[in-house]
C-alpha cells in the first residue's frame, strides 16, 4: 500500500484561480508571463463540441508527462474540467518543462479561437503563478 501525500487546499486553489473559495481573492498572486503560442495536436482531437464552451481568458490547467514516448518534455493542456486540448508545441515546452519539474506552477489562458477548416487553432498565453 502506498504511503498518503498530503496537498496544502491552499496549492489546489492556486489551480482554479486566485481566489480562496469564500470568494475572497488571495493576497500577492503573481502571474509571471512565459510565452505566447498555439496548441499542438489540436487535429488530433474531436473538439466541435468542446469548442463552443472554451472562452477567452480561460484558465488552462499543464500537466507533465515526463514519460510521453514522443516528447520527454510533454506538457498537456487540459481545460478546468480535465478535457484534453493538446500540448505546449515541442520547440516551445523545454523550459515550461523544467520549471514545472522544479515544482513551479504553470498556467495558461486562452487568448484567441478559430476554426481553420477542420483544424481548431487555440492561441494560449502561459504563466508562472508565484505567491
Amino acid at each position: 500500500m502506498s504511503d498518503l501525500v498530503l496537498i496544502d487546499p491552499g496549492l489546489i486553489s492556486l489551480v482554479n484561480g486566485s481566489f480562496h473559495s469564500n470568494g475572497m481573492p488571495m493576497p500577492f498572486v503573481q502571474e509571471i508571463f512565459l510565452l505566447e503560442c498555439h496548441i499542438a495536436g489540436t487535429g488530433y482531437l474531436n473538439l466541435k463540441e468542446l469548442e463552443p464552451g472554451l472562452t477567452v481568458n480561460e484558465l488552462l490547467i499543464m500537466k507533465r508527462e515526463p514519460d510521453n514516448k514522443f516528447d520527454e518534455h510533454a506538457v498537456l493542456i487540459l481545460t478546468q474540467k480535465g478535457e484534453r486540448l493538446g500540448f505546449i508545441p515541442r520547440e516551445k515546452n523545454e523550459v515550461i518543462a523544467h520549471l514545472m519539474d522544479a515544482g513551479k506552477i504553470i498556467i495558461g489562458k486562452i487568448t484567441n479561437k478559430k476554426w481553420q477548416g477542420s483544424w481548431l487553432r487555440l492561441m494560449i498565453q502561459i504563466y508562472m503563478r508565484e505567491l
